[in-house]
């Protein structure tokens, strides 16, 4: 087996949602619960599809997202993994929705931030073990920082 570790090429700090799914299925599934759950969302979506053609299988409701989408999956090439970019959304507004599509089986990530992704390689294929979702840790938030942090979320809306 030998590991690597992929970058999510992500230049604009796009949201952006990681995550394997079983069946060809999930391309047209997670299309459809995207625009049902938020109407105008924009977005791209790409799936690695591990058997038959072996393609990486599209959609999206933005011609830039979908491509940064299939460049992604590609660059993964992971098992039936799919990868979402969203703009003027966030994965909050969708999540829930992506984790309900029957053939989701997990979510590895749902981020704004650097990501690699740690990917293992056998004679078999590729597939996905884990992901590096951002920076290191590098204390405890202090009372002036819960208070940003509250004042943030009430800031855009997710507070009351």
């Amino acid at each position: 087996m030998e590991l690597e570790i992929v970058k999510i090429e992500n230049p604009g700090e796009l949201n952006f949602i990681l995550g394997h799914s079983h069946f060809i299925k999930t391309v047209e599934d997670i299309h459809e619960a995207l625009v049902n759950t938020v109407p105008n969302i924009k977005f791209g979506l790409a799936f690695c599809e591990a058997s038959q053609k072996r393609l990486v299988r599209w959609s999206g409701t933005d011609d830039e997202l979908a491509e940064l989408a299939q460049k992604n999956a590609m660059n993964l090439s992971a098992g039936h993994s799919f990868i979402i970019f969203l703009k003027d959304s966030f994965p909050i507004n969708v999540l829930n929705t992506v984790k309900q599509a029957p053939e989701v089986c997990r979510i590895f990530c749902a981020t704004a931030n650097p990501v690699e992704v740690v990917v293992a390689k056998t004679d078999l294929g590729r597939g996905i073990l884990g992901v590096i979702d951002g920076l290191t840790t590098v204390g405890i938030e202090t009372d002036e920082d819960i208070k940003e942090r509250k004042d943030f979320l009430r800031m855009i809306g997710y507070k009351l």
